[in-house]
């Protein structure tokens, strides 16, 4: 029986993990300079420290991003949001060798926190972001 995805949204990457977390930096740069105030938090490879641990693990790389003028009026209508913020995109691979593209759908974030349906558009854009790196 397969585990529920609890709101995670898994889309195949036409790239390699390595590929497709260049392509996302890349859009995320993109974004940031068109004055869109989107910044790239962090990118942690889990594998690579895996590997400096002593562990062989196939390619995973996070990478967290977001803006503080979209997830501010987020965190102040629904406190509790500041626990899945700022959004994240998972990069990983499959024992197949298929490089995947994960993260939270917005639906998912709004039913858990109580977002308000009006303030949806300032995580929505992670779709958007993991669909274009994954092209």
């Amino acid at each position: 029986m397969a585990a529920p995805n609890n709101g995670i949204v898994d889309k195949p990457s036409n790239h390699s993990v390595d590929e497709t977390v260049e392509r996302l930096k890349n859009l995320l740069q993109n974004i940031f300079l068109q004055n869109k105030g989107v910044t790239l938090f962090a990118l942690v490879d889990h594998s690579g420290e895996a590997e400096k641990a002593g562990f062989k693990m196939r390619p995973t790389k996070l990478l967290i991003f977001g803006s503080p003028k979209a997830g501010t009026p987020l965190m102040l209508a629904a406190p509790s949001i500041a626990i899945d913020l700022p959004l994240k995109i998972l990069i990983w691979e499959d024992s197949h060798g298929q490089a995947w593209v994960s993260y939270n759908s917005a639906d998912y974030l709004k039913q858990r926190h109580g977002i308000p349906q009006e303030l949806l558009q300032n995580i929505a854009a992670v779709e958007t972001l993991a669909a274009k790196a994954a092209e």
